[in-house]
C-alpha cells in the first residue's frame, strides 16, 4: 500500500455500508482518519457496523440524521448505490464537502496502475477477459471493482508495476476526483440507471468521468461503433485506441477475414473463440485492445479466447436436458442486454424468460429481436408490459408466472428438442430478488431440479 499522510487526522463521514462502505471505513481508520459511519440499517441488525466499533469508528445507524453534517467533516465517502438525491448527500454537497466513492481511495493508496472498464453492458465479461489475458501472459494482475471485489481492499495489495483490472459502474465514476486509469475502456452507452442519474446526459457524463483525469501518455479504448461513445472520446486528452466489430480500422482491434486483428496483424480466428454471441465480439475486441496495450502476447490472448466460455449470469450455459439448452443471462438488467442475448441465438428457436423491476420504460425496442422467439414466460412488475410487446411480435404462447423458479418448468413444458430456454429478463431484479446473482442462482437450481 502506498504510504499516504493525506488522510491523517482528517474527519471523514462514510455514508452507507455494505462491502464498499465498510472497507472504506476500515481503510480510512488505518490511515489515521477520524471516521464516522452512517447507515440506514439499525445497529441491532447491522453486523458490519458492529464490527467497525471496536476499531474506534463511531457508528450512527437507523437513519440519515441531517444534523450529523453540522459537525466538521473534511469530506464524505458515499456508498455507490446511494443516489445524489439522498438528503444527506445533498446537504453535504450544499456545504461544499467533496463527496467521493471508495474507488477514489483505491487510487490514492495503490502502488499499481489501473485498467478501468465501464459501459452499460459487457463490463464484467470484458474485465474478466483482460484479467485472464494478462494472467496467461505471466503477469500478476489484480481484479477489482464492481465485479464484486472492493477496489480499495484490492489496491492495498498492489505493487509497483502491477495492473489493477477494475470494473467501474456509473455510480462509482460519478464520485471520483483524481482517479486516473492508465488504460480506460468505454464499451457502450445505453439508457440505463436513469432512476439514479435522472437523465441519459447525466448518466453519460458519469461514464465519461473514466477519461476525465487521463493524460497524454494514457490510453482511451473506445467503441467506434457507438456514436455516443465516439462523441465523448472526441475530447479526451489521452491516446485514442478504437475497436470495432463492423469497421476495417487498420489500427486498433477489429475484424477482418474471419479473424480478430490488432494493428493490421491477425490474433485469432473467430472460429476458434468459444464465447458465443455478436455482442461478445465487441467485448473481446475491447479486451484484446486493453490487453495488448498492457503488454500481453498474442499467444496469451489466443489461449484465453480458445477456452473462456463466459462469466456466471452473463449468457452462461447451464445444461442440456432432453435436447433443450438452458442459458442464464440474469445480468441482462436492461433492454440492450436482452437484445444482444437474443441476437446470439438469431437462428434458433427460443423460449424467453423475462420480467422484473418496473423503472417506467416501455419495451418496444425488443420487438425486432423477438422474431425467433416461439414463447415467452413472464414474471415480475413488468410482465404485462413485455406481454404486450410479445403479442405485437405475433408470439402466440405467452405465460405469466409468479417468479423465476416457477418459470423454468413452464418453459420446459412449452419447449421441444432443439429449443433454447433463455433467462434474459431485460429488467433489474429488485422487485423480487436482492441481486441479479440471486435471480440467476434460482434459475440454475430450478434447471437442475428438472433433471
Amino acid at each position: 500500500m502506498k504510504p499516504t499522510r493525506f488522510y491523517q487526522h482528517r474527519r471523514v463521514l462514510v455514508i452507507g455500508l455494505a462491502k464498499s462502505g465498510a472497507a472504506a471505513a476500515r481503510l480510512l481508520a488505518e490511515l489515521g482518519a477520524e471516521v464516522v459511519v452512517n447507515d440506514q440499517k439499525p445497529l441491532s441488525e447491522n453486523m458490519e457496523a458492529k464490527q467497525l466499533e471496536p476499531l474506534g469508528i463511531r457508528v450512527v445507524c437507523g437513519g440519515h440524521p441531517l444534523e450529523l453534517l453540522d459537525e466538521p467533516f473534511d469530506f464524505v465517502v458515499k456508498n455507490p448505490g446511494i443516489p445524489y438525491t439522498n438528503p444527506m448527500v445533498k446537504k453535504a454537497l450544499e456545504k461544499g464537502l467533496p463527496v467521493v466513492t471508495e474507488v477514489e481511495l483505491a487510487y490514492h493508496i495503490s502502488e499499481g496502475s489501473f485498467i478501468g472498464i465501464t459501459g452499460s453492458n459487457g463490463k464484467t465479461t470484458t474485465t474478466t477477459l483482460i484479467y485472464e489475458m494478462l494472467k496467461a501472459d505471466g503477469q500478476d494482475p489484480l481484479l477489482a471493482g464492481n465485479i464484486g471485489l472492493v477496489a480499495c481492499e484490492v489496491a492495498r495489495e498492489a505493487k509497483p508495476g502491477q495492473w489493477l483490472v477494475t470494473e467501474l459502474s456509473s455510480f462509482q465514476l460519478a464520485g471520483i476526483d483524481k482517479f486516473r486509469p492508465a488504460i480506460a475502456v468505454l464499451l457502450n452507452i445505453f439508457d440505463a440507471h436513469l432512476d439514479y442519474h435522472g437523465t441519459k446526459e447525466a448518466y453519460a457524463a458519469a461514464k465519461a468521468n473514466i477519461f476525465r483525469n487521463q493524460m497524454e501518455r494514457d490510453y482511451a479504448v473506445v467503441n467506434a461503433d457507438d456514436p455516443l461513445v465516439m462523441n465523448i472520446a472526441s475530447s479526451v486528452r489521452s491516446q485514442k485506441v478504437l475497436f470495432s466489430a463492423t469497421k476495417l480500422l487498420g489500427e486498433g482491434a477489429y475484424i477482418q477475414d474471419g479473424a480478430i486483428y490488432w494493428n493490421s496483424d491477425p490474433v485469432i480466428a473467430i472460429a476458434d473463440i468459444v464465447l458465443p454471441g455478436q455482442h461478445n465480439l465487441e467485448n473481446i475486441l475491447a479486451a484484446v485492445a486493453a490487453a495488448k496495450l498492457a503488454g500481453a502476447s498474442d499467444e496469451a490472448i489466443r489461449q484465453v479466447l480458445a477456452a473462456f466460455s463466459g462469466v456466471k449470469h452473463r449468457l452462461q450455459y447451464v445444461a442440456e436436458i432432453d435436447g433443450r439448452r438452458f442459458y442464464n443471462d440474469s445480468k441482462a438488467t436492461n433492454i440492450l442486454a436482452t437484445q444482444k442475448a437474443l441476437s446470439a441465438f438469431a437462428d434458433e428457436p427460443v423460449i424467453l424468460l423475462a420480467g422484473g423491476l418496473d423503472r417506467g420504460n416501455e419495451f418496444d425496442d425488443l420487438l425486432p429481436y423477438l422474431q425467433q422467439v416461439k414463447a415467452v414466460v413472464l414474471f415480475g412488475q413488468t410482465a404485462d408490459k413485455i406481454g404486450r410487446i410479445a403479442q405485437k411480435a405475433g408470439i402466440e404462447t405467452i405465460r405469466y408466472v409468479d417468479n423465476v423458479e416457477k418459470a423454468v418448468p413452464v418453459a420446459f413444458e412449452l419447449s421441444e428438442p432443439g429449443d433454447v430456454i433463455l433467462l434474459s429478463p431485460a429488467c433489474a431484479s429488485w422487485d423480487q430478488y436482492k441481486t441479479f446473482e440471486e435471480r440467476g442462482d434460482i434459475f440454475i437450481n430450478a434447471v437442475h431440479k428438472l433433471k
